[in-house]
């Protein structure tokens, strides 16, 4: 019988991951440390650490080193790391910079996989201090050491007893990982937590994190199964693309909520285009946290609450919230607090009002907030909330409750108990007061029902739940699939890199009006019909090609706010009114030189200011002007915004922003959070822009911009949207300075679709299919390819078979189609019918990185019928190949011992088969750098 060949050790989204050595288990989970700096003296921070880990039991073995003292607080100390009697696992330095490098240099040599510094007088000293971090960090890579530090308070592993930090107490045990950029800050956290109860699956100061950062420990903690949260101090985010990574497949099963110091920091300073002066760096951070899911907060309490009630409570799956108090003037101030952070009121259904009618007394409050009235008992508030908690209006609930003479809070909260999961919405509760209320608001906490002193406190914390949710649908839906279709000649990349490349021998940032929409019109987007004239009688001759009446634009390569010059003229349609303008636009500049101080230091210049002009139709501005464009962010490089455009741009400051690449489902996402939106589907009798086709070009303009990284800004504005039409009336693109080279260019924060892995392969029978990675769009695709597979082979796959109901779930699909291209590739083999035009998915081959290592699992599904075609084999190989092109070391997979297909490929090219504890399962790996295709 017929073999399948399947491969499954990448189980991730099915199974739970085999388990694996992280490189961080040295810091948080040691088996010994060794304090490189550890004192008798009282107040120091070499004797606090040493105190610390001893007095609180780990299950390891402590080891003092200091070569001028015998034993340390009682314990024998050691001269130098390589005099420890055992194998050690983590190093903690508590000593002076300046003898770190070679600490580090000895702990690499002893065989130690992990440190902490504690040592300040790095990079904040100068530099003298980023030389010595270069030191220590070339001696760690030297030994694949992980640190972290230096300057940091430490490590906390409550949960095992591990206090690697000179922090004066022991963190609490509990189900929150929290990271810190800020020792001070850890400090004061920990007080506060003592306060309210919180407890820690890790407390982790980082530092200036020269090595293990932020999206380190965010890996590390979401696959830790005691954290069930994450919370994050941040000061500045360090490795942009490594946070996102990890933040985005992290946030998809826990919580990450993030306060970032710095909200209030100057926006970026105006460039050349009107994009550079509309995006401040905060913006951006805010579209890179939405980006990925992370939920942004503005205080400490907020932090724990929100990890709290995520934890406790499902997401809403909208804004909505119903309020049900005893007490009027506690709703109005919830519905105010809700309303300013960006939720909204639920409206009552008729129906649900006509339930209240028939249960609440005649004077409740007919509305949302729903006032029960102050004679309420638990029965009424019980009764009363099970009706709104089915209104399909509703998202949430909140229940107030004001110590009154009828009330009876504690009771109240024991009939409530029953609701802690009502509906699938999450429910909230205030309970005001003082020691009254004390003993209810205990009963509904202990049944995960959230509690809060104030109800616009709760509120608020509804709204942040509203967010979260809303962040992640985003990562959820399904995008369409892109119009793009490069057989067409679009994009014509050739075109544009002539257009770049000749600006650039001539030492232009600044590209023309032309010549910035002839890139336009390369991608497929829409421009106006543009003719450049250099005389009078040229510009006539244009105009009349055209057709009056016409547009008369400066045409010149240094200046690019037009309007500025007086160098546009409008509406004109005969020649003498074309001639008379192009005279106009060349006065207005000569007179700004002769009179602007801004403008004469480039009178010298005339002959690249004052080309000509460009004559362009008249269109009539039936529409909206928007305003699309790209600048450059510090962190996260290109970035992207949308808005309101025309004239105007800065006073309105309608905006969006977004981190490209984008898919419709982002845009649509970014375009939701404009004022302009509203308008764009319709108002007032006017009819609806067509949002599918504007939603295709910001695809597309975002594809450009990934593409084109010569383009430092880019904006069209306006871009005129119109049920008839959409198209870009004016354009400017500023390029990367001339002595910028290619390898200096800023990457993008989040990986764009990997091209170069997308090519033609014909099958054994000889069938032409493409290979390439896998898109969001391609789910629907994907669960046509799982109907093919037959139960030999979804068993092959996942090691169990798993009904075809789960493995079409569309939460599950998203994550194996929506991939993170720096941590994952996926290879899909596609077919295209060439008589319908149908797709079909044949094959998926995935490699997937192992967090904190230079490693990677492989995994490979073959569709029944298309088996025994080389599909395998060849997925495979390419999989060797990508493995080659990302710089791992090593990729690995395991195989049932009955799956002799997939074990005849992996021998053919060179794989190492062993068996494994499980006698069912064998370990197939390979060095990549062995890597040699067999015939």
């Amino acid at each position: 019988m017929q073999k399948p060949i399947q491969s499954s050790s990448n189980r991730a989204y099915d199974i739970l991951r085999t388990e694996k050595a992280n490189p961080l288990d040295a810091i948080f989970v040691p088996k010994s440390v060794a304090v490189i700096g550890a004192s008798e003296k009282a107040g120091s921070v070499g004797r606090t650490l040493l105190w610390n880990l001893i007095s609180n039991p780990f299950g390891g073995t402590v080891f003092p080193v200091n070569p001028k003292r015998h034993s340390i607080l009682g314990i024998k100390a050691y001269p130098n790391i390589f005099d420890v009697p055992e194998k050690v696992d983590l190093a903690v330095i508590a000593t002076p910079a300046t003898t770190v490098p070679g600490i580090i240099a000895e702990c690499v040599d002893a065989g130690i996989k992990g440190a902490i510094i504690l040592s300040a007088g790095f990079k904040e000293a100068g530099a003298e201090g980023v030389a010595l971090e270069q030191q220590i960090l070339e001696q760690a890579q030297r030994g694949k050491m992980r640190i972290i530090g230096p300057n940091c308070l430490g490590v906390m592993s409550p949960r095992t007893g591990l206090n690697a930090t000179f922090a004066s107490t022991m963190a609490r045990p509990g189900n929150v990982g929290f990271i810190s950029q800020s020792g001070a800050l850890c400090t004061a956290i920990l007080d506060w937590s003592f306060r309210e109860n919180v407890g820690f699956s890790a407390f982790v100061s980082l530092g200036s994190m020269l090595d293990v950062g932020w999206g380190d420990l965010i890996y590390y903690l979401g696959d830790d199964p005691h954290t069930k949260s994450i919370v994050i101090y941040m000061e500045s985010i360090g490795n942009a693309r490594s946070f996102l990574s990890a933040a985005r497949e992290v946030a998809l099963t826990k919580p990450i909520i993030v306060i970032k110091a710095g909200r209030t920091e100057a926006a970026a300073k105006a460039a050349a285009s009107h994009t550079g002066a509309l995006t401040g760096s905060d913006e951006v951070l805010d579209a890179a946290f939405r980006r990925c899911g992370v939920l942004r907060v503005n205080s400490i309490s907020d932090l724990f609450d929100m990890a709290e009630v995520l934890a406790k409570q499902p997401r809403p799956q909208g804004p909505r919230l119903t309020i049900l108090t005893n007490a009027g003037g506690p709703g109005v101030l919830a519905i105010d607090a809700l309303i300013a952070a960006g939720g909204e009121v639920a409206p009552i259904s008729e129906e649900t009002s006509a339930s209240l009618n028939q249960l609440l007394p005649a004077h409740w409050s007919h509305g949302n907030p729903i006032d029960i009235l102050g004679d309420a008992d638990p029965q009424r508030y019980t009764k009363a909330l099970e009706i709104a908690a089915k209104d399909p209006n509703s998202d949430g609930l909140l229940v107030i409750l004001t110590p009154q003479a009828m009330t009876d809070p504690t009771q109240t909260a024991e009939q409530l108990k029953p609701y802690a999961q009502i509906a699938g919405k999450p429910i909230l509760a205030s309970w005001m007061g003082g020691a009254d209320i004390a003993a209810g608001e205990m009963i509904l906490n202990r049944n995960h029902i959230p509690t809060y002193p104030y109800p616009d406190t709760a509120a608020r914390i509804f709204s942040y739940m509203w967010q979260s949710s809303y962040n992640l649908r985003g990562i959820y839906e399904t995008p369409i699939m892109p119009a793009l279709d490069s057989s067409s000649g679009i994009p014509d990349r050739n075109c544009v890199e002539k257009i770049i490349q000749s600006a650039r021998q001539t030492q232009r940032t600044i590209l023309t009006e032309f010549e910035s929409k002839q890139i336009l019109a390369a991608y497929g987007i829409p421009v106006v019909a543009t003719c450049v004239s250099k005389s009078e009688d040229e510009a006539v001759q244009c105009a009349e090609k055209i057709g009056y009446p016409v547009v008369l634009k400066l045409f010149s390569e240094i200046i690019t706010h037009k309007t500025d010059v007086g160098g546009v003229q409008l509406n004109l349609r005969d020649a003498e009114a074309v001639r008379q303008a192009y005279r106009n636009i060349k006065s207005s500049l000569q007179d700004k030189l002769q009179h602007d101080p801004h403008y004469s230091a480039l009178s010298t210049q005339y002959s690249a200011l004052f080309l000509g002009v460009t004559v362009q139709p008249m269109v009539k501005m039936a529409g909206y002007e928007l305003i699309i464009g790209s600048s450059l962010d510090a962190q996260f490089g290109p970035v992207l915004l949308f808005g309101t455009g025309g004239q105007l741009v800065e006073v309105f400051h309608d905006r969006a922003i977004a981190l490209p690449p984008l898919n419709t489902t982002l845009v649509r996402r970014m375009m939701e959070q404009t004022q302009i939106y509203k308008a764009l589907k319709g108002v007032r009798g006017r009819k609806s822009v067509d949002m599918a086709a504007l939603e295709q070009l910001m695809v597309v303009f975002s594809q450009l911009v990934v593409e084109q990284r010569w383009i430092k800004e880019i904006d069209i504005n306006p871009l005129l949207a119109s049920s008839e039409q959409l198209i870009a009336l004016d354009a400017r693109i500023i390029l990367h300075e001339p002595d910028v080279k290619k390898d200096q260019l800023p990457k993008l924060a989040i990986r764009p679709y990997p091209t170069q892995y997308v090519s033609k392969w014909t099958m054994k029978d000889g069938t032409p299919v493409t290979i390439r990675p896998i898109r969001p769009e391609d789910e629907p695709l994907m669960v046509q390819f799982h109907k093919t597979l037959s139960e030999q082979s979804v068993y092959f796959r996942y090691f169990h078979l798993i009904k075809l109901q789960s493995r079409v779930a569309h939460e599950r699909l998203t994550r194996i189609c929506f991939i993170d291209y720096d941590r994952e590739i996926a290879l899909v083999v596609e077919y295209q019918n060439p008589e319908t035009q149908t797709r079909q998915i044949l094959a998926v081959g995935r490699l997937s990185k192992i967090h904190g290592t230079n490693e990677a699992e492989f995994a490979i599904v073959v569709c029944d019928r298309y088996q025994c075609q080389g599909i395998g084999t060849e997925l495979l190989q390419r999989l060797l190949q990508v493995s080659r092109d990302e710089q791992l070391s090593t990729i690995t997979a395991d195989i049932l011992v009955d799956n002799y297909g997939m074990q005849k490929v992996c021998e053919k090219l060179g794989f190492r088969i062993q068996h494994t504890d499980d006698p069912t399962v064998l370990k197939t790996e390979i060095d990549i750098k062995t890597f040699h295709p067999k015939n």
